[in-house]
């Protein structure tokens, strides 16, 4: 009878405005959920085979969650550097504990790029998730199998140090005075290379660097130079201070090389006649140092051409020294590039690669299975993952110092949960009027 189809149909319609308003609220209450995708409902009609075309059988209607996972939520700025988010698809791999093992942990997918490190320097979300990432080795190099989940670590950013470098390249640029006047020492013949570096010899210019050895201690190399009786010629001395840094035996008064910077006669740098003890240097420390034996090399500029040592009528200067190296150093911050590259910045100038951060991608997003902590399990209907650096195969880009906003919107929720209240009432009106007319027809019995 179809008055007890009604019935039926109404109490369906209960459970599917039930569940509905049960996806809104939730959608509602992740608001401000960190990479929260919302959930739509789906409606879908249930048909009940009628005996004949002259007579209708209601069948009523259900109700299906639709997830819109792979909706792009907005990407908002964060002061933190380990704040991250991805403009694109997938999803950032992460597990439930940092040191997962065979039997323990369990590897998921989420969004919520909101990590930050625990008390081990672990990198972990709001929801506990830890980051996975492959390692890089010291050649900036990842020689893990990429296709296999075990092959990522938890990032850690703990104990980092960045290790000292010794100087190997010094770069300037200088000009000398054309028309300086020649010292007495030279032209009365009495100079004779060393003499800047013992003291002997007032130079016409001197400037100095700061350079490192192998442990990261610092060193004053100086730049000694006396206009040549030869034209367009300086005689040039470099030399330690103080000399006690270097090995006496192999460094008189510390001086590590002496000879001649020549120029052409339009003032710029004449390379071939400079001499080649002046362009690379065996830097040999003293022995209780401990510190291994340097070897540098000068670059004065191009032969020909003024980028670098010229000689003008100009006052004497040194414009800029560019030198390598560095002491030791510990992490200032780390900072992750589009590319998902996690480099570690030290307070020595230094700069080390550290991680990249893969990106999980799925055949169907949607059909990911749900975990709590805004996370997601790969399914049957979701396909297999495939493991992507960021912007390859498929893959977003990653958006450093910044998250991902949740999808939800507020004013299409209550417009949806208002339109859910009344069918839920209307579906409760069918039954109480099918109701009704039920007790009608027992009353025409009696």
């Amino acid at each position: 009878m179809s008055i007890f189809g009604a019935l039926f149909s109404g109490v369906s319609g209960l459970n599917a405005q039930a569940q509905a308003m049960g996806i809104i609220s939730d959608n509602i209450s992740n608001v401000n959920t960190i990479g929260y995708k919302k959930t739509a409902t789906q409606f879908s009609t249930l048909v009940t085979q009628s005996a004949t075309v002259s007579r209708y059988s209601p069948g009523g209607v259900r109700s299906a969650p639709n997830q819109l996972i792979d909706r792009q939520g907005l990407l908002q700025a964060s002061a933190s550097a380990t704040d991250l988010a991805i403009a694109g698809n997938g999803f950032f791999v992460v597990n439930t504990e940092a040191n997962p093992t065979a039997i323990s942990g369990d590897y998921r997918y989420t969004r919520a790029g909101s990590f930050s490190p625990d008390e081990n320097g672990n990198l972990r979300n709001a929801a506990g998730l830890y980051l996975r990432g492959w390692k890089i080795d010291d050649t900036g190099n990842i020689t893990t199998n990429r296709s296999d989940l075990t092959a990522t670590e938890t990032v850690n950013i703990r104990g980092l140090t960045g290790s000292a470098t010794p100087s190997t390249e010094i770069t300037l640029k200088a000009n000398l005075q054309a028309s300086q006047s020649i010292n007495t020492a030279v032209s009365g013949g009495t100079y004779s290379a060393g003499d800047i570096a013992n003291g002997t010899t007032t130079p016409d210019f001197e400037r100095s660097v700061q350079i490192f050895d192998s442990q990261g201690q610092t060193h004053t190399l100086t730049f000694g130079m006396l206009k040549n009786t030869t034209a367009n010629q300086w005689l040039t001395e470099i030399y330690v201070k103080p000399a006690s840094d270097v090995n006496t035996t192999a460094h008189p008064n510390g001086l590590i090389a002496s000879g001649t910077i020549a120029f052409n006669a339009d003032g710029s740098l004449d390379l071939t006649n400079t001499s080649n003890a002046l362009k690379s240097l065996t830097i040999q420390y003293a022995a209780s140092s401990g510190v291994s034996n340097s070897s540098l090399t000068i670059d004065y500029g191009t032969d020909g051409k003024t980028d670098g040592f010229t000689q003008f009528d100009a006052p004497s200067q040194l414009i800029s020294s560019d030198v390598n190296g560095a002491v030791f150093g510990t992490l200032r911050g780390v900072e992750v590039n589009e590319d998902g590259v996690m480099t570690a910045i030290f307070d020595n100038g230094t700069r080390q690669d550290i991680y990249k951060l893969p990106i999980a991608t799925f055949p169907n997003a949607n059909g990911l299975g749900n975990k709590s902590g805004n996370a997601y399990i790969q399914t049957s209907q979701s396909g297999d993952f495939t493991l992507n650096e960021a912007g390859i195969g498929g893959a977003g880009k990653i958006a450093p110092s910044a998250l991902e906003a949740s999808t939800v919107d507020l004013a299409e929720e209550f417009a949806d949960m208002i339109i859910t209240q009344r069918a839920y009432s209307a579906s409760g009106k069918v039954i109480t009027t099918a109701d009704q007319m039920l007790d009608e027809l027992i009353r025409l019995k009696r």
